[in-house]
């Protein structure tokens, strides 16, 4: 989690990423930071995020991306 808290607040600096929710509603998370989002989690966990993936319950809050990554990472 520490890491994936490192790339947010890259980002996204300034967001306290452990207490937000409802992130892409909110617009902390836009389309654009989403994709560079996207390829950050890619490089930094090895892992594959299909289209399929890309929805907003995937981008709800740090934990449930985090979900989303332990759960690729399974796979």
């Amino acid at each position: 989690m520490d890491e994936l808290l490192q790339i947010l607040n890259t980002l996204k600096p300034g967001v306290d990423f452990t207490k937000e929710t409802d992130l892409v509603k909110r617009g902390i998370l836009d389309s654009l930071t989403i994709i560079t989002l996207v390829n950050e989690l890619k490089d930094e966990f090895d892992i594959e995020i299909t289209l399929l993936d890309i929805v907003p319950k995937n981008f709800f809050s740090a934990q449930t991306i985090y979900d989303m990554v332990k759960r690729l990472q399974d796979e």
